[in-house]
């Protein structure tokens, strides 16, 4: 107990005295402002994909649109997000000649990985409307585009709503690897205690706390957004 209160102790000293706060605090942001604005670009790409999946195949252009998002799709489910990561920094980046910071980086790569797994939630829930809501659509005189914009996906993101949260749940931990493009997030933050304070324990136990409590923060908002929308249902 007595060498744990020192660990405990040590760790306050770099955390508080050392401005390790700020870092942390820092961390924490990049963290959120990542798997927020790389699920706001996942939802947007995953939509688009999930609505070129569903269109009838009838031309020829629908069906090539379609086969480019399944190698998209492929590609970016079939290899890690840390690779994806890796190859975007040190290889895709410079090949183009561009020097994008490593926060803008993250949120992009993170942003497309989403849209991959986003396009196939979002396409479950469009398949799971009833056909009966397009017919009725088309029939009062609405294109297929506005039908499917203003009628089905708005019923589509309701039945999907828990598994989004899932998707942004699982954003948050993955943020975890942008340390290895020089991003600066909770990991990093939390190291750099650890190794000025020659001891990992505590640090990482309150990293670990930390992402327990965000975790447990979207599952709560999760779970009203869908308290408020069943209540909306049944006033209707």
């Amino acid at each position: 107990m007595g060498n744990f209160s020192r660990k405990l102790e040590r760790f306050w000293e770099i955390f508080y005295e050392y401005d390790g706060y700020q870092r942390v605090l820092t961390g924490l942001q990049n963290t959120v402002y990542i798997a927020v604005v790389g699920l706001a670009i996942g939802i947007v790409i995953g939509t688009i994909i999930a609505i070129i999946e569903v269109f009838p195949k009838y031309k020829r252009l629908p069906r090539i649109l379609n086969g480019f998002c399944r190698f998209y799709v492929a590609l970016f489910r079939g290899t890690p997000v840390v690779v994806q990561l890796l190859v975007a920094y040190y290889v895709v980046l410079p090949l183009l000649g561009l020097n994008l910071p490593a926060i803008n980086v993250c949120v992009l790569v993170f942003g497309l990985n989403s849209g991959a797994y986003v396009s196939e939630i979002m396409r479950s829930g469009i398949l799971s409307v009833d056909p009966g809501q397009m017919e009725a659509a088309r029939a009062l005189g609405l294109s297929y585009r506005v039908s499917m914009m203003k009628v089905v996906v708005p019923q589509a993101v309701k039945n999907i709503l828990p598994t989004l949260g899932n998707e942004f749940i699982a954003l948050i931990k993955e943020t975890s690897v942008v340390s290895f493009v020089g991003a600066a997030d909770l990991y990093v933050a939390f190291n750099y205690i650890g190794t000025n304070s020659y001891e990992f324990m505590v640090p990482y136990l309150a990293m670990a706390l930390i992402y327990i409590v965000l975790v447990m923060a979207i599952a709560f908002l999760v779970k009203i957004m869908e308290r408020s929308l069943r209540k909306s249902d049944r006033r209707n």
